[in-house]
């Protein structure tokens, strides 16, 4: 088999298309055509659906790049620390990471890790949707609480906590009474269960406004439309600046922040080198270090 032909597959395949591939590799599209069509050829096998408008990958095609694409990512990784002679780190490498970290972290964690090994091309996608990381070609995923996945393997790098807060002239309810709440959809009238120095306290709520992202969230409930239950690390430096006042944390289980990696992929040396950046910004890994991450 022409390892080059392949190794051309699996690009059509990972960027979805002959113009895509041809565009992001910076050669020419009926170069790409010609050698995918000559291991077809050789394999005697239709790799591709060709539409008028989309290529789609056949019940073989899929296949082959499924298998085919991990064990070249770890081939070229491979060559890589071979070339490197064990020193710096280098090559590309691609990460999923959810919305709010990205947008609270992410960009300061890449900075860092960029300035620490400059020969690495550091590709950050911000996205909470369930990713296959061996089809769209992604090194590492970051995510909040995953559901169990016997493909992938990681561990859990941060703790985050949900708190409530309010704008400081928002005064808590008395007993009875539902206080405005702020959320990411508006629901039914219900109750936040919560922990606080006195012991356990429940406050009625009435949803007021919904919002997608937490990020609003935060910044209506500044401008003191309600209460919102939101992570202590997006709000840990409005609650010391007094600018929002902490009535409490939720009563639920922590927050955990996962980075994961294919089981059947070789740990990488980017890879491997990200997880030793992720685990010197946050030693400890606990609610009150992110906060202080953020606000720093």
């Amino acid at each position: 088999m022409d390892l080059l032909a392949l190794a051309d597959f699996i690009l059509v395949a990972r960027h979805g298309g002959f113009g895509k591939a041809a565009r992001a590799a910076g050669r020419p599209k009926a170069t790409l055509s010609r050698r995918v069509a000559e291991l077809e050829a050789s394999l005697k096998l239709r790799l591709f659906e060709r539409g008028s408008r989309r290529l789609k990958p056949t019940e073989e095609g899929r296949a082959l790049f499924e298998r085919a694409g991990a064990l070249l990512t770890e081939l070229e990784a491979t060559t890589a620390a071979i070339a490197s002679g064990g020193g710096e780190v280098r090559g590309r490498l691609r990460i999923s990471a959810p919305l709010l970290f990205s947008q609270i972290a992410m960009g300061k964690l890449a900075a860092g890790f960029a300035l620490k090994h400059p020969e690495v091309r550091l590709e950050v996608t911000t996205e909470d949707r369930a990713v296959d990381m061996i089809e769209e070609g992604f090194d590492l995923v970051i995510r909040v609480n995953p559901k169990p996945d016997e493909s992938l393997v990681g561990r859990a790098f941060l703790r985050d906590r949900l708190v409530v807060v309010a704008s400081p002239g928002l005064a808590r309810p008395a007993d009875g009474m539902a206080v405005p709440a702020v959320g990411r959809e508006i629901g039914e009238r219900s109750a936040w269960q919560l922990k606080t120095p006195a012991g356990q306290a429940t406050i009625a709520v009435e949803p007021v406004l919904g919002l997608a992202s937490l990020m609003m969230v935060r910044d209506a409930v500044r401008a003191g439309v309600g209460a919102a239950r939101l992570p202590v690390s997006l709000v840990g430096h409005d609650i010391a600046a007094g600018t929002l006042a902490h009535w409490g944390d939720v009563d639920a289980p922590d927050i955990a922040l996962w980075a994961l990696y294919p089981t059947r992929r070789l740990l990488s040396a980017r890879v491997s080198a990200f997880l030793d950046h992720l685990r010197e910004a946050f030693p400890n890994g606990t609610p009150d270090e992110l906060a202080a991450y953020v606000a720093g």
